[in-house]
């Protein structure tokens, strides 16, 4: 399944309110899957020196990500596919390697 990255910008934001955040984004990523749509939150990385924040998520198209940040209340400034070359999966695109 494909992995999107959310851009956001987030000035001022404080450690528990990044922290409230991300519980957000799962539990409105949970919410979805329950009702049909599969999206799963991976992680966010937040760059402190900008306040810049990339969220990545699996889901079959930009749309579900979307919706899934809607739910949240989440502001985002992009939605787009990416490839996740993190070394543990095969194909950047979230299959474990066998």
């Amino acid at each position: 399944m494909p992995i999107y990255a959310v851009q956001r910008q987030l000035s001022g934001i404080t450690p528990e309110q990044l922290s409230e955040a991300q519980k957000a984004a799962i539990a409105a990523s949970d919410k979805l899957s329950q009702e049909g749509v599969p999206v799963r939150y991976i992680r966010t990385n937040f760059y402190p020196a900008d306040a810049r924040c990339t969220c990545l998520f699996e889901a079959p198209d930009a749309e579900s990500v979307r919706r899934a940040n809607e739910a949240a209340s989440l502001p985002f400034n992009k939605i787009e596919e990416v490839l996740d070359l993190n070394p543990g999966l095969a194909d950047g695109r979230g299959e474990r390697k066998r």
